[in-house]
């Protein structure tokens, strides 16, 4: 019997030019050479503590980035998937600002836009539009979309993440509202940022309690 092919692949997204944007590499060897691809890898079984573990690594290896948040999608898997045999793969997304990516400064990594239409090799396509809908889904009722404004960002700031991901305008006062209803924010202390011709705007960012873990609450904006 053959050996079942165990991977991990991390949809990486962040908000580029006011529209969700994911992280893609070209694969360094057959199947598939040269074409761009998520970054991906085999889980080590001596090195990695768990699947999340081997995500983790495998992010960092291919993209010189430690995500802020990660969380497990889904598990892809069957005979045909991938032409060397039948595989699996354990799907997670990632979270990141796009500061995060331009300080991380890897020359493979190319950012593209979720709408256009991407020709991804094994199933990553899917992959992806699967980890965009779980994103825009949670986006009404959590702190996730956060973790693409960075460590600070102004409430207009956050807002435009908010319309980017939910695919329309949101009312200023209801957003102010709903963010001060859901208590996920905290200002930082002496912290503006210049407006230019408007004046300066609070620095904000996600409290202690939820820059590691996300906070899921029960009405959407």
């Amino acid at each position: 019997m053959n050996d079942v092919i165990c991977t991990v692949d991390v949809v990486l997204l962040t908000i580029k030019d006011n529209g969700l944007s994911v992280a893609l590499l070209k694969r360094d060897r057959e199947p598939y050479k040269d074409v761009l691809a998520l970054p991906g890898g085999f889980v080590h079984v001596r090195e990695d503590a768990d699947a999340r573990g081997a995500a983790m690594r495998v992010l960092k290896e291919k993209t010189g980035i430690v995500a802020p948040y990660l969380e497990q999608l889904a598990t892809f898997s069957g005979p045909l998937r991938d032409p060397r045999g039948w595989s699996l793969s354990i799907a997670y997304y990632a979270l990141v600002s796009f500061e995060v990516i331009g300080r991380a400064g890897h020359p493979d990594v190319q950012m593209l836009s979720v709408d256009q239409r991407l020709e991804l090799p094994f199933d990553h396509r899917g992959i992806v539009d699967a980890a965009v809908a779980r994103l825009r889904s949670k986006s009404q009722y959590s702190s996730l979309p956060c973790y693409l404004a960075g460590d600070t960002f102004t409430l207009p700031q956050l807002q435009r993440i908010y319309e980017a991901l939910m695919g329309e305008p949101l009312n200023k006062v209801s957003f102010r509202r709903k963010m001060a209803e859901m208590a996920m924010l905290e200002a930082v202390e002496g912290r503006m940022e210049a407006g230019g011709a408007h004046r300066p705007a609070q620095l904000y960012r996600l409290k202690p309690a939820l820059r590691e873990h996300l906070a899921v609450l029960e009405r959407g904006l």
